[in-house]
């Protein structure tokens, strides 16, 4: 998690050098993939749209 709430994942068939394992989400390479977003007790803010899951933003 970094400081300002976000977290990193990192998508691609081998792991980053110097990022955790753990944020990283393995891909076959020339195969597309999706992602879906599962969350678990939303509150209020979801249910009222005040709260919106932001794009997914590539970074290099």
């Amino acid at each position: 998690k970094n400081a300002d709430g976000t977290v990193d994942l990192y998508f691609g068939p081998t792991p980053p050098e110097g990022k955790p394992k753990s944020n990283w989400i393995q891909t076959l390479p020339g195969k597309g993939w999706f992602s879906y977003f599962r969350l678990y007790g939303p509150t209020q803010a979801y249910f009222d749209r005040s709260w919106v899951l932001p794009d997914i933003t590539r970074v290099q």
